[in-house]
């Protein structure tokens, strides 16, 4: 395996990173894997579903983040992993484990991937995702009825009791910290075009 490059897609809760990483697919075609930070929530096998339900979900802590840091350094390297699986229709993670293999452009998608000094200082590029705070929450709640199973009132709860104080506690802050910031999301078809130009010209470079 010869060069890696590893590219941090951040930004709030639904800001529209999944279009700008597909935009990204497209272009590297398959010189590129996706490395969600979702993937690493915390088990909670030793917990009651109630005691579940109540965690802080969107605290740094609820993240087995030292273990993605470890993955991406193997990938780095050249070497394959195994990345766990999180299953949200039970608050834990999966007993599942699938095989991630190296690639030239590695993908590490998150909300709170720029936080964490550790894993950012492993990213050659930072990208945070800036999409108004109320288009947020409508494609939350979207997402969370259609793929998560998630009742309105639960993710309105959530949004007000964690999503929100969390987002500006730590997603917010973190945005100073990315190479690159793209407004409006995946709408924002300019900034993409530049992105990719920029991060192709990089990875030519390394």
């Amino acid at each position: 395996m010869g060069k890696v490059m590893i590219v941090g897609v951040a930004g709030g809760s639904a800001s529209g990173k999944t279009t700008i990483i597909e935009k990204l697919k497209d272009h590297f075609k398959e010189d590129i894997k996706v490395l969600c930070h979702d993937y690493y929530y915390r088990a909670n096998d030793d917990l009651t579903m109630e005691e579940r339900n109540n965690l802080n979900y969107d605290h740094p802590n609820a993240f087995e983040t030292e273990r993605m840091i470890n993955d991406i350094k193997k990938l780095k390297n050249g070497e394959s992993i195994y990345r766990p699986e999180y299953d949200y229709t039970i608050h834990t993670r999966s007993k599942n484990t699938y095989l991630v293999e190296a690639k030239a452009v590695i993908i590490v998608d998150g909300f709170l991937i720029l936080e964490n000094k550790e894993l950012r200082d492993l990213m050659d590029v930072k990208i945070f995702v800036d999409t108004d705070a109320d288009e947020r929450l409508m494609r939350r709640i979207l997402r969370d009825v259609a793929e998560r199973g998630r009742t309105v009132d639960s993710i309105l709860t959530q949004y007000r009791n964690t999503v929100k104080p969390m987002h500006e506690e730590f997603v917010e802050p973190s945005k100073k910290y990315a190479d690159i910031i793209i407004p409006r999301g995946g709408e924002n078809k300019i900034a993409i075009d530049m992105m990719i130009k920029h991060i192709t010209s990089m990875f030519e470079d390394m």
